[in-house]
């Protein structure tokens, strides 16, 4: 096999989320259970190790959405869901661990990245892969926002 296709190949593996952006009919959801995952083996790191993983994976993610783009032929195909990953990620930082919290994430992020609210929208016109994970990083941080208002009024 050629070092092209093999690398071609690693880069979709990682833009798909392990290929979790094929699922048929909602792709960023399952894209998303991938990031809550992930968020399971992460939760334990200090915020300094969780942030470090993050701006890695972000970092990654922002160069394989870009390669990907270019690959699939489409702006922000929805079989890319680096950038849903990526966004729950952000949406837990220091937030801490219960489940009602990982699913209230979950429930939020979905919500904030469907509807994109003000400013979020606009991030999706930047060109390549860094506007591919701009508006989910965006939803990500009004999630983790609400879950902090949430965690600080006690309402959880």
């Amino acid at each position: 096999m050629e070092i092209r296709t093999i690398k071609n190949a690693v880069i979709l593996f990682i833009a798909k989320g392990a290929y979790s952006g094929k699922a048929p009919g909602a792709p960023g959801t399952v894209g998303t259970i991938v990031g809550v995952v992930l968020y399971l083996l992460m939760k334990d790191l200090s915020a300094f190790w969780y942030g470090i993983g993050f701006i890695l994976l972000a970092a990654i993610g922002t160069w394989v959405a870009g390669e990907a783009e270019k690959l699939l032929g489409k702006k922000d195909s929805a079989s890319i869901v680096i950038d849903e990953i990526v966004g729950y990620l952000v949406s837990m930082f220091m937030v801490p661990f219960s489940w009602g919290l990982v699913i209230g994430g979950f429930i939020l992020f979905r919500i904030f990245d469907i509807l994109k609210p003000w400013p979020i929208k606009k991030l999706q016109n930047i060109h390549g892969g860094i506007g591919v994970m701009l508006d989910d990083i965006g939803a990500g941080i009004y999630t983790n926002i609400v879950l902090q208002l949430i965690i600080l009024m006690k309402l959880f």
